[in-house]
């Protein structure tokens, strides 16, 4: 079986001056999530010193980029005040920024919140209504800071009230190409912007599929694809699985992802994750030099 994906091609991401080489080692990113309510860890970290100590646990399994957010996004989710997703996730930030070197993302939707951020350290702003704030361009663009555009059918809110598309592939795809000229025509460098089709953010498990499917049609872009695909509802439609029960499916489908082109993953169980991801990039560049990957 030949893969439909590019091995090897490093693509650089540039995060607040980092050059950070995608390509060939999976990025993992290690989700954590200050807040009450999220889907699958909501309540746990909501202390500041238990989510940089979760911070500093999942850099020691091995992440390489730790994303904190202080909003639910789960489907019908509230959105939450700007000073209070601050207050939740930047003296965290502060704190991992003096015990961790590696990169810190912030998962927000708010400029507000995404400069507050990166003046406390965070090198990543992963905006997953890509740019619906008029000013996070601009935060992006005078900070350097890495910038990861996600598509998301309405708002977290109203997300998964019957999502329809006439070719969710083409328009997700679309979405991002033209968010992305936004982002450039504003400031932005290329080499800043990552991409994410937006598994389960506003799509039915057949779009999830569909997007899984078509990751080589994100990647042909040239830049960074991120998949998340952790615990979420469509592998428990699939499996049949709890929330707490649906590792052995984010992990079948974390390998599907990396072998049809996906460059980060963002994930809940870093440490399986990262074993999962070191054994699946080593068998293809195995199969890369054998002839089996194209």
């Amino acid at each position: 079986m030949v893969f439909p994906m590019t091995t090897g091609k490093q693509i650089i991401w540039n995060c607040r001056g980092r050059e950070v080489v995608c390509g060939q080692k999976t990025l993992i990113m290690g989700i954590l999530n200050a807040t009450p309510d999220s889907f699958s860890d909501g309540g746990k970290f909501l202390a500041a010193e238990k989510a940089v100590a979760r911070g500093l646990e999942m850099v020691a399994e091995g992440a390489d980029i730790i994303d904190i957010g202080g909003e639910s996004t789960r489907p019908g989710a509230k959105p939450v005040p700007a000073a209070e997703e601050m207050a939740r996730t930047v003296p965290v930030i502060k704190k991992l920024r003096e015990k961790t070197g590696a990169l810190i993302s912030i998962d927000t939707r708010k400029a507000e919140v995404a400069r507050a951020a990166i003046a406390a350290g965070a090198d990543i702003i992963n905006d997953i209504s890509a740019l619906s704030d008029s000013g996070m361009a601009a935060v992006a663009a005078e900070t350097g800071a890495g910038l990861v555009l996600m598509h998301m059918l309405g708002t977290p809110e109203t997300m998964q009230n019957n999502p329809k598309y006439a070719d969710v592939v083409s328009e997700v795809r679309t979405f991002l190409e033209e968010r992305s000229a936004l982002a450039v025509s504003r400031g932005v460098a290329p080499e800043q912007i990552a991409l994410d089709p937006g598994i389960g953010f506003g799509k039915t498990d057949e779009h999830n599929l569909a997007l899984l499917n078509h990751i080589p049609a994100l990647a042909a872009s040239g830049r960074p694809v991120l998949i998340g695909v952790s615990r979420k509802g469509f592998i428990g439609r699939l499996t049949g699985k709890e929330i707490s029960d649906r590792l052995a499916g984010s992990l079948a489908v974390a390998a599907f992802s990396i072998l049809h082109g996906a460059h980060i993953l963002r994930v809940h169980d870093v440490k399986d994750s990262c074993d999962a991801a070191r054994l699946v990039d080593k068998l293809r560049v195995q199969g890369t030099q054998d002839g089996l990957v194209a």
